[in-house]
């Protein structure tokens, strides 16, 4: 046999003393270091990283979300195309992640769950954001986040501006397509509620194309979106039910009944309802 492989003979940085490093750009120690169990449970550690993980990807997502609202926002779609092609890629990601976490029996869960007190994935304030800028504005999930004043902020600053599906409309009405004037006016700030109008004008889009076709691309890209982030909530339902049945949450919520309630939650209901009426 040969020498072993010595990557440093093709010009390979071997010596990072006063270098930037792989894990000083990444600030790995940071993040490596940041998993705290509180029982010896062997399943706690999957639990805290899995949970993390999803955070760290619904940061990314929120990133997204904003760069694609902004951009809609200017007339610049096909930007916007890219990354809410992302933001679905990512929630396929999250999607993914339950399949590591449903390797978790309901005994092994049992081990630790005490020790997570009143804490739940209910009161994660990224994924509410999330929720906000695609346009499901309930005020009342404010509320878990009133104890920390810079987090209500953020979401409270998300409640004074459009939300995507808002944005979308007015770049529909700006492409020349008949968004009522009301609802080019509503308050923004609340909950949006299903239009017929709204619905019809989508139609318009769907039944020409190719007269309308950013708008259109712009439409499937929210449907592609919405489509996805379904699919994790449908897992997360199942994965809650496999490993806790009916239980409680430890949030206090009703656990799976809350969850099923959150399935009927529909963000951009006139471009689903759109597919009957074609």
């Amino acid at each position: 046999m040969g020498e072993p492989y010595d990557p440093s003979r093709e010009g390979a940085q071997m010596s990072f003393d006063g270098r930037m490093s792989y894990g000083d750009y990444l600030r790995i120690d940071a993040i490596l270091n940041a998993q705290h169990p509180l029982s010896d449970a062997h399943d706690e550690m999957l639990f805290i990283i899995q949970h993390q993980t999803s955070e760290l990807w619904m940061k990314l997502a929120l990133h997204e979300l904003s760069a694609a609202r902004a951009a809609i926002a200017a007339d610049r779609l096909q930007p916007a195309f890219k990354m809410l092609a992302r933001v679905a890629r990512i929630m396929e990601q999250l999607n993914s992640a339950w399949d590591v976490l449903r390797t978790m029996t309901p005994s092994d869960y049992t081990r630790f769950r005490d020790d997570l007190g009143q804490s739940s994935g209910f009161q994660s304030w990224q994924y509410r954001l999330i929720e906000f800028a695609a346009g499901n504005r309930n005020h009342a999930m404010l509320r878990p986040h009133e104890h920390r004043p810079d987090v209500l902020g953020l979401l409270q600053a998300e409640l004074a501006q459009p939300s995507l599906y808002d944005e979308a409309l007015r770049a529909a009405a700006r492409a020349g397509l008949p968004v009522p004037a009301a609802v080019l006016r509503r308050d923004t700030r609340e909950p949006w509620q299903a239009n017929d109008a709204v619905r019809e004008m989508w139609a318009m889009v769907y039944r020409d194309p190719e007269a309308h076709w950013p708008v259109y691309e712009l439409a499937e890209k929210l449907v592609d979106f919405e489509d996805y982030f379904r699919r994790w909530r449908f897992n997360h339902v199942t994965t809650v039910e496999r490993v806790i049945g009916f239980k409680r949450g430890t949030g206090g919520t009703g656990g799976v009944s809350y969850l099923k309630r959150m399935l009927e939650v529909v963000l951009f209901p006139e471009l689903w309802e759109v597919r009957t009426v074609l």
